[in-house]
């Protein structure tokens, strides 16, 4: 009877091992498999591990959506205009005699003279297209990593270094020919004429004397130069331009809901 409960013993202890010793590897087989999925689906989001030509090809695509926007956005009638950040001011010195003109009773004029300046804008940007396609066409993958390694504005700003003279060559005339079908000169001689026939009568009452010294707008006389003002609506239209491409780009690096294709999420994404 003792030899049987002790090969009773025996046999227990030993079914009881086979048992805890098949949980544990089952245990690994099936943990192990996860670890090295999960690995690998870590793996596979990096940019570092994106092919050269994926990590290209997606940032072509995000410039390319972000200059479809801003063409898109700025291209539409009051364009320029209605936008918070690409609106065009009027220039510098002209500002400064802006408050007399208005208080003169010429608000019509100031505002006749910056909405068509910036009407000159929105007909310009369309035909802008084919120069940020060539740009885009032209980067290489270092221009890319350099992209993808950088801030928000990156990309913009390699539309700076790379397109900004070009964009003003071929921008320049457009702006020109718009300038002449908006009359942006007739209403620039508008507002010099205004100036120039109450300018002096409100800078020597006492109240506005104060105001235009203050702002040096005393000994202001705007120029009747065209020239000058064709170079800063070009300006302004590029920069608005580049205003609009860099808050596309931001939205598309941090906003899923902006990485619209598979491309933009592999490259973006988190």
């Amino acid at each position: 009877m003792k030899k049987i409960f002790l090969a009773l013993i025996t046999l227990s202890t030993l079914v009881f091992s086979f048992d805890f010793g098949s949980l544990i590897n089952s245990a690994e087989k099936v943990l192990a498999p996860k670890q090295e999925t999960s690995t690998k689906q870590t793996t596979s989001s990096s940019p570092s591990t994106l092919q050269n030509s994926t990590i290209t090809s997606g940032l072509k695509e995000a410039l390319n959506v972000g200059v479809d926007y801003a063409i898109k956005e700025l291209g539409k009638d009051n364009g320029y205009l209605n936008s918070a950040i690409a609106k065009i001011p009027l220039p510098e010195n002209l500002a400064k005699a802006e408050g007399l003109i208005r208080k003169a009773g010429g608000e019509k004029v100031a505002d006749d003279l910056i909405n068509s300046m910036n009407k000159a804008a929105s007909n310009a940007a369309p035909k802008t297209a084919t120069i940020f396609a060539k740009a885009i066409t032209n980067m290489n993958i270092d221009d890319a990593k350099n992209i993808l390694a950088g801030d928000d504005k990156a990309a913009t700003k390699y539309f700076q270094k790379n397109t900004s003279t070009s964009l003003k060559q071929i921008i320049t005339p457009i702006i020109q020919e718009s300038m002449k079908e908006n009359s942006v000169a007739k209403y620039y001689q508008i507002f010099n004429d205004t100036y120039r026939t109450y300018g002096k009568d409100l800078v020597e009452s006492t109240d506005i004397m104060k105001f235009a010294k203050q702002f040096g707008a005393n000994k202001f006389l705007p120029s009747s130069s065209d020239e000058n003002l064709d170079d800063y609506i070009t300006n302004k239209a590029i920069e608005g331009l580049f205003k609009m491409i860099a808050q596309k780009e931001a939205d598309i690096r941090k906003n899923p809901v902006a990485q619209t294709t598979s491309l933009l999420k592999q490259v973006f994404g988190d």
